[in-house]
Formats: C-alpha cells, sequence, structure tokens
C-alpha cells in the first residue's frame, strides 16, 4: 500500500508540473481603427463613376469579387488561378511544410523508443602470461567468443513547463500565417490578373482608336491629293497630310508590343505557355462596379495579410515561452530492456534477459548568459512583429483611402475629359470646313485632330485608372476573405488540408 501511495504521489506532481507553462500569454496589440472612411463617403456616391445608382447595401464582398465587373472572358480567366498559377502552388507548398513542422512538434510529447540487434565476434589476447611464468599470477589465455543483443530502449522527457506546448502553439501560429500567406498570394495573382486584363483590353481600345484614326488622316490624305491634282490645293498640304498619316500608322504597330506583353503576363498568372495563349481582341467598355465597404474596423478581419501578421505576432509570443522554459530542469523518464547472450541458442531464452530503468533531473547552472540573452533575443523578435502588424495595419487602410481617393477623382477628371473630346471633336469640324472653304492652311486641320486624337487617348487611359483602382480597391478591402476561413488549431493538429 505504501508503495501505491507513493507511486500515484509521483504521478499526482508530475500531474500538476505538466499544467505549468511557462511564458508571456498572449494577447492581440490594440491599433487604432477609424470611424469610417474619409475619401469616398456615402454623400459623394452619386458624384462618382459606377456608384450613381449602385449604392452598396452588403456591407462585404461576396462571391467571386471578379464577377463584379461583368466581363465573361475576365471571370474565365481568373478561374484558372486557383488551380494553375504556380505562385500559388508554391504558397500551399509551403503550408503544407506549416502544417507538417506543427507534427514534428507534437511528436516530443510522446516517449521515444528504439531497438537494434546486433550480433559481435571478438577475440581477446592472452592476460598476465608473463607473470604466469615467473609463478606469481596466473595467466589467461586468448580467447574468441560472440555476443548477441537484443535492446530496447525508451526514453521520456515530460512537458514540465511548457517548452512543447508553447512549441507546438507557436508552430500552428505559423501555419496560420502561412495559410494567410496561401490566401494573400491568391488574392494578388487573381488582382493582378484583373489589371494585366484591363491594361490589355485598354491596348485594345487604344487600337481601334488609333486605326479609325489612322483611316480618317488616310482620307484626308486621299482628299488633299486629289485637290493638288485638281489644281486646288497645295503639295504642301499633301505631304503635311502624309507625316501625320505616316506617324500615326508607326503609333498603331507600336501599340501592339504593350499588347502582346500584357497576353503573355496573362499566360503565366495563369499557368499556361505564352507560345500558346491567346486572349481575343473586345474592345467593349467595362464600367467600374460599386465596391461593398463595410467600415474600417472589418479590415483587420478581411486582409489576409494582416491576418499573416497577426499570427506571426502570436508565434513569437510562444517562442518567449519556449526560451523561458530553459531556466527550469529537464526530467528524462528513461528504460532498458532486452536480451544479451554468448550463444545465439541462449540469446531469446529468459535468463538471457536485462533490463534497467530510472529518472534523471538535469539542471544547468552556469551559462555565461544563454539563456538571459535568448529570453531578450525572442521578446525582442516579438517587439518586431508588433511593429511589422501595426505597420501592416497602417498600410492597409492607406492603400483603400488612396484608391477610393482615385476613383472619387478619376470620375471628376473623367467628366472634364469626356468634354475636352467632345469639343476637340467640335474644333476638328470647324477646321475641315474652313480648311475646304479656302479660309485657313491645312495646318490647323492637323492641329485639330491631334488635339482629338490626343484627348481620345486621355480618355481611355483615365478609364484604364479607373478600372485598376477599383480592383486594388477590392483587393485592399480583402477580396470576400474573412480570418474566419483561416484553418482553426484542431484543424492543424489534425492534419487536415487547406483547400
Amino acid at each position: 500500500m505504501n508503495k501505491m501511495r507513493t507511486r500515484l504521489l509521483q504521478l499526482a506532481v508530475l500531474a500538476a508540473l505538466g499544467g505549468c507553462t511557462v511564458g508571456p500569454a498572449y494577447h492581440r496589440p490594440g491599433t487604432d481603427a477609424p470611424q469610417a472612411y474619409k475619401e469616398l463617403t456615402a454623400a459623394q456616391f452619386k458624384d462618382t463613376d459606377g456608384w450613381k445608382v449602385a449604392v452598396p447595401q452588403d456591407q462585404i464582398i461576396r462571391g467571386q469579387w471578379w464577377e463584379l465587373f461583368g466581363d465573361p472572358q475576365l471571370s474565365a480567366l481568373e478561374e484558372q488561378v486557383k488551380s494553375s498559377n504556380q505562385t500559388v502552388a508554391a504558397a500551399y507548398a509551403s503550408f503544407m511544410q506549416a502544417r507538417a513542422l506543427v507534427r514534428q512538434a507534437q511528436a516530443q510529447y510522446w516517449p521515444t523508443l528504439t531497438v537494434g540487434a546486433s550480433v559481435t565476434r571478438s577475440h581477446q589476447p592472452a592476460i598476465g602470461a608473463a607473470a604466469g611464468a615467473t609463478g606469481t599470477g596466473s595467466a589467461t589465455g586468448p580467447t574468441t567468443g560472440n555476443e548477441f543483443s537484443l535492446p530496447f530502449d525508451a526514453s521520456w522527457t515530460p512537458d514540465l513547463w511548457g517548452r512543447v506546448r508553447n512549441l507546438v502553439k507557436g508552430n500552428i501560429a505559423a501555419a496560420q500565417a502561412s495559410a494567410a500567406d496561401l490566401a494573400n498570394a491568391q488574392l494578388t495573382a487573381e488582382a493582378e490578373l484583373a489589371v494585366d486584363y484591363f491594361q490589355l483590353r485598354s491596348q485594345d481600345q487604344l487600337i481601334a482608336l488609333t486605326n479609325a484614326t489612322v483611316k480618317a488622316y488616310s482620307e484626308s490624305l486621299d482628299y488633299n491629293r486629289a485637290q493638288f491634282e485638281t489644281g486646288i490645293g497645295s503639295d504642301e498640304a499633301v505631304a503635311q497630310a502624309q507625316v501625320q498619316l505616316e506617324t500615326t500608322e508607326a503609333q498603331a504597330t507600336n501599340l501592339g508590343i504593350a499588347r502582346a506583353q500584357y497576353e503573355h503576363a496573362i499566360a503565366v498568372l495563369v499557368g499556361q505557355p505564352a507560345s500558346t495563349f491567346s486572349v481575343p481582341t473586345i474592345t467593349q467598355n467595362v464600367q467600374p462596379p460599386a465596391i461593398p465597404l463595410g467600415v474600417p474596423s472589418q479590415l483587420l478581419e478581411r486582409r489576409p495579410d494582416v491576418a499573416a501578421d497577426e499570427r506571426l505576432m502570436a508565434q513569437a509570443n510562444a517562442q518567449i515561452g519556449v526560451a523561458d522554459a530553459a531556466y527550469f530542469p529537464t526530467l528524462t523518464l528513461s528504460a532498458s530492456a532486452g536480451f544479451e547472450s554468448t550463444t545465439a541458442a541462449d540469446w531469446l531464452t529468459w535468463p538471457a534477459r536485462f533490463w534497467s530503468v530510472g529518472p534523471s533531473l538535469s539542471e544547468t547552472i552556469f551559462d555565461g548568459g544563454l539563456r538571459s540573452a535568448t529570453v531578450a533575443q525572442y521578446r525582442a523578435a516579438y517587439d518586431q512583429a508588433v511593429a511589422t502588424y501595426r505597420q501592416t495595419v497602417l498600410t492597409a487602410f492607406q492603400q483603400v483611402e488612396d484608391n477610393l481617393a482615385s476613383l472619387r477623382i478619376l470620375s471628376q477628371e473623367l467628366r472634364q475629359q469626356d468634354l475636352a473630346v467632345t469639343f476637340s471633336q467640335r474644333y476638328v469640324n470647324l477646321a475641315t470646313d474652313r480648311y475646304r472653304l479656302g479660309l485657313d492652311p491645312y495646318l490647323d486641320v492637323i492641329t485639330a485632330q491631334t488635339s482629338l486624337f490626343s484627348n481620345q487617348q486621355t480618355a481611355v487611359t483615365l478609364r484604364l485608372q479607373q478600372l485598376t483602382a477599383s480592383v486594388q480597391l477590392i483587393e485592399g478591402l480583402g477580396g470576400g476573405w474573412d480570418a474566419s476561413q483561416l484553418p482553426t488549431s484542431g484543424d492543424i493538429r489534425a492534419g487536415k488540408a487547406q483547400h
């Protein structure tokens, strides 16, 4: 009974110690979130393209965010990013590595068992031969023999101070950060694809505009040649029209370079060789959508990069606990048993058995400040993680406000630019009429046409900037992602795959 009480007491002590976890408790540092976005308020929706009627009633982006643009070709390309983009695939493999590190840390909860069989034949020389010859001692002749051994060893270091628990906790946080990085890599690739796609569409519009301008210039050249051949016009006007036409044709040809490069970039993003990939030419305008904003405080839960940095803070905090555990003694329970014999016939018999069992306790008395320096290192790493997290939050608000301002201001600029295009067209009509009436030289027509072409190009570029700002705003808002999509601690412990 006394032995039973002693063992029960020992188990109770081990269980109590096993519940001890050193190190600081983790609390997410506070951040100041503004009450509302300032660059695009509800009162300004009516003055912003795409927001005039479609005032966002939903507070978050739902589903596939690119469907907001209503472009089937874009949607078809975006669906390929998840399965074929190699940057996303690399991020997924990184997450799987982080998840495996959790299982590696969990393995330290359990004992280590090893077994090893050996058969040794050895020869020993004669011992005491000279002493035996003088009669002062006995002599032992040379011996040759075998040794058969089959040992089983077990060792276990109980997690008395929470070193392993903190290590597992930190690795789980790192795996969750990796999952957030995966979501961020996918969102970045999707946004980059959308921007490249709209860049390509913009090139198609510029090419169509330039080709239409070339046709108009060609007609002007034909008119001036006819005028010159009939003796009404001048050779100077023909030369001016010829220069204008050739210059614009060169511009039209040059636009093909950028279009090809954007098409190749899209091919890489969808995981296809550029040599076998193509996007059909489409010149239809895409209107920027009204984007659900929500409130600024939601941004901290909707950005995968913010979530990743928050999880890295939790990992850094757990690392402090791992370092703190080094101040406390280490208990190791070890046992060994097996069979050992000099003959194969007696090797696995009961008399050939051997065993040993016993605990050992070790504590570092002096290490020259190594442990305190290690703890200081991890505390500084945690402070660094906190600063990085807060900087990421500030950058997130900046990116959202930047793109809201862009959308609002570009809407005003586009209305002004459309007026400039309208009046430029009127200028061309007036200059052409006055030239044909013989009131003004053809140079005035060229000036008017150049102004119209330049303003039309600017309008196309501004609409591209508007679409780009819309995509970047969606990316800045998290693209419909939410921190609840991160794998839980239980999911990672159970080894469930990230979808």
